[in-house]
């Protein structure tokens, strides 16, 4: 048997991270299978649909290096791969299960189904259909029908038994029917709902394989009521943990965080008396301010390092091994590796992946990789890239620090004379002034046209041991001069390079000056 998995996203905004975990799962899978991997969008739910975020899939599957078989945009033999354009055929589908008893045709207003809401929660119940519409006869339906009355089409839920699925992750898991909802199959625009779509999609596209996230987990033994009525074999389902976070929260509807509080119910103050918000643990979320595929990729985070963390939060590879190329998790995912644990999202780790990664990385590529960045702060007709790529690789984190790590270059930053004092290089304000100034017309000497770091390197030290200063009662207060900075990829040679010949005599001046 062939194996066939699929990702069904909704077009509704973000690529979120959870949502990306489950294609790159649902895709490694097929992969190692030697299966196909198919992309279906959802977009029934037309009021949430955001206009285009069905480019916001296909691009954030393609930077992910996620590639589908058959889809919208490619095809395949089990199309259209998009809800909507398949409208026509999930109602003949609920017809036939009304004819065996399955299904059956639902008339009630929304009036009545809200009073019926209402009185299970005056009562303090959970609310559920009550079967009205069951008992109606065929006489009766087929008049209402005629009629042009407005309907929905439920499945009708055993009374009594039990109600189960087996899944890869949480082994067999079983409910009474009497827990269960007779939950509507079709809406009454004709529009079938997600979980009736699911399976029919599902069947007829011959989807062996189902991961998707444990909050489908109280749905799934519907989806089997329905695979048994339709005499249809059931996929393997793999509910997948979560992915959680540990942040504050939010309300939705009102706007306002959840506080901290102490054992005594008070809120929690800071030093200045002002309510501290409370740290929980809920699943990671675009809308509590988490950052989606898209917010990664645009902080300057490789898609590399990401989907090498991502596969990681819920799925275990055997051994100490961390690093993985997607090609080699196509070889090596495998179902048993499946965590049963919620697994939690921290940006520091994921910082410390993506700092090893821009490590490996060879000088080209971080060149090609930094570039657009240091052109937010740099004007590169001025300076050399390749040269600052070159000091900056082993110190970059995420590539967004890269601006603010170069920017002194454009122009010189105001500081405190205080920056000359370094206990350990033995220098303060007044030692680097004598510094500066032996230094001065030593750089003023060297020939623009010999303006390089081997050459500013030879012609200093050479002064510097001449005058009996050690090397970094000068060097340091030169690095500051000519840069403003207590911290800077590279020191004062290649710092004086970078900047020119013109630059650097004007900053030291002006250093000069200021002391």
């Amino acid at each position: 048997m062939e194996v066939r998995t699929r990702f069904a996203p909704s077009p509704t905004g973000f690529m979120h991270l959870g949502n990306l975990r489950t294609a790159l799962y649902t895709y490694l899978y097929a992969r190692r299978m030697g299966g196909k991997f198919i992309l279906r969008i959802e977009d029934t739910d037309q009021e949430r649909e955001v206009p285009g975020a069905v480019d916001v899939i296909y691009n954030s599957l393609r930077t992910a290096g996620i590639t589908h078989d058959e889809g919208p945009d490619v095809g395949g033999p089990c199309g259209p791969y998009i809800q909507s354009q398949r409208k026509d055929m999930y109602l003949p589908y609920a017809e036939k299960l009304v004819e065996t008893g399955h299904a059956y045709y639902c008339f009630c207003t929304k009036e009545r189904l809200d009073e019926a809401r209402a009185e299970a929660e005056k009562k303090g119940e959970a609310y559920k259909y009550d079967k009205h519409c069951l008992s109606l006869s065929k006489e009766e339906v087929r008049r209402r029908l005629a009629a042009g009355e407005s309907y929905v089409i439920r499945q009708n839920i055993p009374a009594e038994g039990k109600a189960g699925f087996d899944d890869a992750i949480y082994g067999h898991v079983e409910v009474d029917c009497s827990t269960l909802d007779d939950n509507v199959l079709i809406k009454a625009d004709g529009l079938p709902t997600y979980n009736f779509a699911n399976v029919i999609d599902d069947h007829t596209m011959g989807i062996t394989h189902v991961m998707r996230g444990n909050e489908y987990l109280s749905s799934a033994p519907k989806y089997n009521l329905l695979y048994e009525a339709f005499g249809w074999t059931p996929p393997v389902y793999i509910h997948l943990t979560p992915v959680m976070v540990e942040g504050t929260y939010r309300n939705k509807k009102t706007g306002e965080y959840l506080m901290a509080t102490d054992e005594n119910g008070n809120h929690v103050l800071d030093e200045n008396g002002d309510p501290v918000k409370a740290i929980v643990k809920r699943k990671l979320s675009k809308s509590q301010g988490d950052p989606s595929f898209e917010d990664l990729l645009s902080e300057g985070y490789l898609t590399e390092a990401i989907i090498n963390y991502l596969v990681l939060l819920g799925w275990s590879p055997r051994g100490e091994r961390e690093f993985f190329t997607l090609k080699e998790l196509e070889e090596t995912f495998d179902l048993e590796g499946l965590s049963k644990s919620p697994s939690f999202f921290d940006k520091a780790k994921l910082t410390w992946f993506n700092a090893e990664y821009i490590r490996k990385l060879s000088p080209e590529a971080f060149l090609e990789a930094a570039a657009p960045w240091l052109a937010k702060a740099l004007d590169p007709a001025k300076f050399d890239f390749k040269r600052l790529s070159e000091l900056l690789q082993a110190r970059t984190e995420v590539l967004c620090q890269l601006p603010d790590m170069v920017d002194f270059l454009a122009k010189m930053p105001d500081f405190d004379n205080a920056l000359y004092t370094h206990k350990k290089m033995k220098t303060n304000p007044e030692v680097a002034k004598a510094a500066l100034e032996t230094l001065r017309p030593v750089l003023e000497g060297v020939p623009e046209s010999d303006w390089n770091e081997t050459t500013l390197h030879d012609t200093v030290l050479a002064a510097v041991a001449e005058s009996g200063m050690k090397n970094g009662q000068a060097l340091w207060p030169l690095r500051i001069a000519i840069s403003g900075r207590e911290n800077t990829p590279g020191g004062a040679f290649e710092i004086a390079y970078l900047l020119g010949k013109e630059e650097t005599m004007r900053r030291l001046d002006a250093s000069l000056r200021k002391l």
